[in-house]
């Protein structure tokens, strides 16, 4: 039995080692990628990482998204260790960093009156869809085509979908009850009308609307203006709750999330991945009346608990990251980088004769190779 790395071992054989004893030798499904099995992963720093046989990559995926200080950044990294230091892991009573950290994320977020902390966004998003069942006492939720929310049963379908299966359901996992994803209403993102004529017959049963306010798991699709205008509208109008989820785009675009963006303000956030530049950290934070219904607050209805939640360590990474995304132009620099990836591929694409469209935004790019014109996101109807 191994008890430790070896360190001049090949990264085909280290590979081989995690096949057998981690199914797929990867311990999340999207990170085994066709062409790069053996890949492992031995540094990173920056902009780039290291792998077991010696070679340094750019890393332009960014770990989908997280990193937005880049990879072991030198004051996040401090923060946490001097945490980690000094303040162990509690079960009971709270840490003056998680109220710090609270109190930025209520400063800085439009729609966020109170917040709990989670260890990742999926259990944000989790924990959204069941204090909007709370509040309301309603079944039905809506989700767009296109958007993922994390691994829970209520969101897990209609990512990226073949042509022929748009319209209809369908789950990214089995082991899904039926009645589950019957309660689930996936419409087309950017329909505006789609989601009117939902209202229009089911607005009574809707207990949430949850959207990612730029759908990044599929690439880059921009939203129009009108399209989030009309989820607030018809939400209010119903009695339902609007949940941004805003786990990517909130402080890669923008320290104050999409909201700040474009003016639309949801019932409900959840935040992770660039929170923290890459801790494993999520929060779920909105109105202080429905926030008030989890059971941190004693007697409240809506069940609220994670061993790991406010960790010291993490919440250390949080408090750093923000206070370089305040002091520092960090948006300003990879907006640049972004538009300069996004200006040379299109002009490699004309170079090359290459049927494509690159679009995204800020420090996010995509290639979708295929005829026609990125959608704008100002248009209006």
């Amino acid at each position: 039995m191994s008890s430790g790395p070896v360190g001049n071992e090949s990264g085909a054989r280290l590979a081989e080692r995690a096949r057998q004893v981690v199914p797929g030798g990867v311990n999340s499904g999207q990170r085994s990628v066709p062409g790069l099995t053996d890949l492992v992963v031995t540094g990173t720093d920056g902009a780039r990482f290291r792998t077991a046989d010696g070679r340094e990559y750019t890393d332009f995926h960014s770990a989908f998204g997280p990193p937005l200080l880049g990879h072991n950044d030198p004051d996040v990294a401090r923060a946490t260790a001097e945490a980690g230091a000094t303040l162990g892991h509690m079960g009971v009573g709270v840490t003056e960093g998680e109220v710090l950290l609270a109190e930025q994320l209520t400063e800085l977020i439009p729609s966020i009156e109170k917040v709990l902390l989670t260890s990742t966004g999926s259990e944000a998003t989790f924990h959204a869809l069941r204090v909007s069942r709370a509040a309301t006492g309603r079944r039905l939720v809506v989700k767009f085509q296109g958007c993922y929310h994390g691994w829970h049963d209520a969101v897990s379908l209609n990512v990226i979908s073949a042509p022929e299966k748009v319209g209809g359901h369908d789950p990214i996992s089995t082991g899904i009850l039926p009645e589950v994803l019957e309660a689930t209403l996936v419409l087309p993102f950017n329909d505006s009308e789609a989601v009117r004529r939902t209202f229009a017959e089911h607005g009574s049963d809707i207990a949430a609307v949850i959207v990612e306010p730029v759908p990044h798991n599929v690439g880059a699709l921009l939203p129009y203006q009108e399209f989030l205008t009309t989820l607030r509208e018809e939400t209010t109008k119903a009695g339902s709750i609007l949940i941004f989820d805003e786990v990517i785009t909130g402080f890669r675009h923008d320290i104050g999330g999409w909201q700040k963006i474009s003016g639309v303000t949801p019932d409900l956030t959840t935040l992770g991945k660039a929170i923290a530049n890459g801790a494993p950290v999520g929060a779920i934070g909105g109105r202080a009346d429905l926030m008030d219904l989890f059971s941190t607050r004693p007697g409240a209805p809506a069940f609220f608990a994670g061993t790991y939640n406010g960790h010291p360590s993490v919440v250390a990474a949080a408090l750093a990251t923000l206070r370089k995304l305040r002091e520092e132009p960090v948006h300003e620099h990879v907006f640049r980088l972004g538009e300069r990836v996004r200006t040379e591929l299109t002009g490699l694409y004309e170079r090359l004769g290459v049927p494509a469209v690159v679009t995204g935004y800020g420090s996010v790019f995509v290639s979708y190779f295929m005829p026609g014109e990125a959608p704008a996101p100002t248009r209006t109807c």
